[in-house]
């Protein structure tokens, strides 16, 4: 399992990077983004202390990539906040989308495209043109295990399809019961209607391009 997208206890997540790490390799994870939420009050505080728990690739045969969720921050700001994340050593840069569960303010996915985040998590009934940028700037949607966001996998999925969006599969953890098996993250690209092969590209080839992207 590759998982871009999870919190520790620098945002709302229960665990400490060190445990949420080592419940990640039980699940036989290889690699886990650790991205807490942000905006311009936190983000320094927060990357520094996750930039920190790289120490744990020296004992476990993981990959730890520091980063960040921005969250509803208004979309004239978040262009400028994914830079500045970029700049302090976010590998891995997640924007928070228009879920369905929470009042993300309109216009938040297409600013996250427009600034070149790694990842829409969650985007909710995500538009047809907003789709179509994000497969033309490389943007990942996310197709996502956890409950409430996941509501509109099927959709993300099918717009992704037919638009040629890149697709991953992240569990936006927050608690030990978050983490998931690679059998079970197949199931959830599956179940969002995936086939097999995009639901690998999902799994597999799209995460590992992002990690490559940002050494």
């Amino acid at each position: 399992m590759i998982d871009l997208h999870t919190h520790s206890i620098f945002s709302d997540g229960e665990l400490l990077p060190s445990e949420l790490v080592r419940r990640a390799v039980v699940h036989g994870y290889t690699a886990i983004a650790i991205t807490d939420h942000v905006d311009f009050t936190n983000i320094e505080y927060v990357l520094d202390g996750i930039k920190k728990a790289t120490y744990l690739e020296d004992v476990w045969d993981i990959q730890v990539l520091p980063g960040v969720e921005i969250t509803h921050v208004p979309p004239q700001k978040i262009g400028e906040l994914v830079s500045l994340a970029r700049k302090l050593g976010a590998r891995i840069v997640v924007v928070h989308g228009e879920s369905l569960t929470e009042p993300v303010i309109p216009g938040t996915n297409r600013a996250a495209i427009e600034a070149g985040a790694d990842i829409l998590a969650h985007p909710g009934l995500i538009s047809r043109e907003d789709a179509a940028l994000a497969a033309a700037q490389g943007v990942c949607l996310e197709i996502t295990s956890r409950c409430g966001h996941n509501q509109a996998n099927g959709h993300v999925a099918r717009v992704a399809e037919e638009l040629g969006a890149a697709l991953v599969v992240s569990t936006d953890s927050h608690s030990p019961d978050d983490l998931v098996t690679d059998e079970q993250a197949l199931k959830v690209a599956l179940g969002a209607g995936l086939s097999e092969k995009r639901a690998d590209d999902a799994l597999i080839s799209q995460p590992l391009n992002l990690i490559n992207a940002h050494k």
